[in-house]
């Protein structure tokens, strides 16, 4: 991404591996291995003056795909750990993740079984679900070819750096599925989750230039349905069936397992570190409390479990630890060459603007009695054609006048008040007329 986006010449990239060690001002970092859907996840133990905290990093326990250094972690359990900070996305899934070894048995029975092309749909980052596929094609007779750009750039990567394993002769490109046996035919493919530009997408859509999708074809899901996506992976699925394709997914076979612990690997986790005090993180608030329970009935006590959420600030001194002043945080809106500059209030109206219109009131009034010179006129911007309703522009028109008669003379250049008092009457007038509510900006222009 770097390279692409032509910044790799102004970055400092520091390579780590798992044990090396990292001088911070007063902190100490150790890198410790963990198992996770991606190559080389990483835990850290932090060293301070105060003691030492954990972070797990994304970590499941599979000694199958990957193996999480439980020795390094019970070390400094041994020593004493301060806090420990874990994944808590899976803690309301009893038991243990799936071993990943259980999800290449999946795919080989699959393979075995079906006699037409095989389209393997996986998260890019995943590579080790990918040498899985492709370890399954090659055994039972199948070329690969890589789908999707993000996939055929990790894919490439990966391969480069030792990841990523494809015997020679075994690799096609999409231009070459078309003279190979559909049986001979396996597509690792990203969209997994249906994302609108992604290839299966486009497929499911029959809109990819290469790929067609025909009766005999089985496509596998190996990804869980994350949520917000349900409703649009769904109706992937009905699109790929309706061109005769059989889709194999989690809820229906074991074609996936997670990276992340379930609840006897977190419970693992807290009894090997030892912690003092425990931080669940990586989840929504339910599974931060739900991680926090878990805690409780290994031992820990409540006044020892820090429930925080984004922007919250846990300070620890000598004294303990305590919650301090929050920060602000989230995404940061670039709007041009400002960064940040436009907050909730201005992106609020932005969306009402778009959503229900603009209307514009303009009237000229004399500057030293406040009478009313020119106007009212209404403009109106995506809000309602002025041709198709001109009744309720004049009623709007009069109300504007209505308002301005009725202002005692002494008061008639109060402006403030007058534009108040002008917008909040048409703001109810189109709700009860016509149940829109657009932006209403009235504009008194003294001459």
């Amino acid at each position: 991404k770097l390279k692409e986006h032509q910044l790799l010449g102004q970055t400092d990239l520091r390579l780590i591996a798992p044990k090396e060690t990292l001088e911070l001002g007063s902190f100490t970092i150790e890198f410790i291995r963990v198992a996770h859907s991606i190559p080389d996840g990483m835990g850290l133990a932090i060293q301070t003056p105060l003691g030492t905290f954990i972070h797990s990093g994304d970590f499941k326990i599979d000694q199958t795909g990957g193996v999480t250094d439980l020795n390094t972690l019970a070390g400094y359990g041994a020593r004493g750990v301060l806090a420990l900070l874990s994944d808590s996305t899976n803690v309301e899934r009893e038991g243990y993740t799936i071993p990943e070894k259980r999800i290449g048995e999946s795919l080989d029975q699959i393979m075995r079984k079906c006699e037409g092309r095989v389209m393997v749909a996986v998260f890019a980052s995943n590579i080790y679900r990918i040498q899985q596929v492709v370890d399954s094609a090659v055994r039972y007779g199948r070329q690969v070819a890589f789908n999707g750009k993000s996939m055929i750039t990790n894919c490439r990567i990966a391969r480069e750096l030792g990841y990523l394993h494809v015997p020679p002769g075994r690799e096609i490109t999409l231009g070459e599925m078309a003279q190979t046996p559909d049986s001979q035919v396996a597509v690792i493919t990203t969209g997994s989750q249906a994302e609108p530009m992604s290839s299966l997408t486009r497929i499911a859509r029959d809109d990819h230039r290469q790929i067609k999708i025909k009766k005999g074809d089985t496509v596998i899901l190996s990804s869980r349905f994350i949520p917000g996506n349900e409703r649009a992976i769904t109706g992937m699925i009905d699109n790929l069936y309706r061109f005769g394709a059989e889709v194999i997914y989690e809820r229906v076979s074991e074609i996936h397992v997670s990276g992340h612990a379930y609840q006897e690997e977190l419970k693992l986790m807290l009894r090997l570190t030892q912690p003092r005090y425990f931080l669940p993180i990586h989840g929504e608030y339910r599974h931060l409390v739900k991680h926090a329970q878990l805690a409780h009935e290994i031992g820990l006590p409540w006044e020892n479990l820090l429930l925080a959420e984004n922007g919250q600030v846990i300070r620890f001194d000598r004294e303990g630890c305590r919650f301090s002043d929050p920060v602000e945080v989230g995404r940061v809106f670039v709007d041009g060459k400002g960064v940040g500059d436009v907050g909730d209030l201005i992106l609020r109206d932005r969306r009402h603007l778009s959503n229900e219109g603009l209307v514009v009131v303009l009237t000229v009034l004399n500057n030293q009695t406040g009478d009313l010179l020119s106007g009212p006129e209404i403009i109106s911007r995506g809000f309602i054609s002025e041709e198709e309703y001109p009744e309720l522009i004049q009623e709007a028109k009069n109300r504007v006048l209505e308002i301005l008669a009725q202002r005692p003379v002494e008061d008639r250049k109060n402006w403030p008040e007058i534009q108040k008092e002008i917008r909040k009457a048409l703001q109810r007038y189109f709700v009860k007329s016509i149940e829109r509510r657009p932006v209403v900006l009235p504009l008194l222009i003294p001459m």
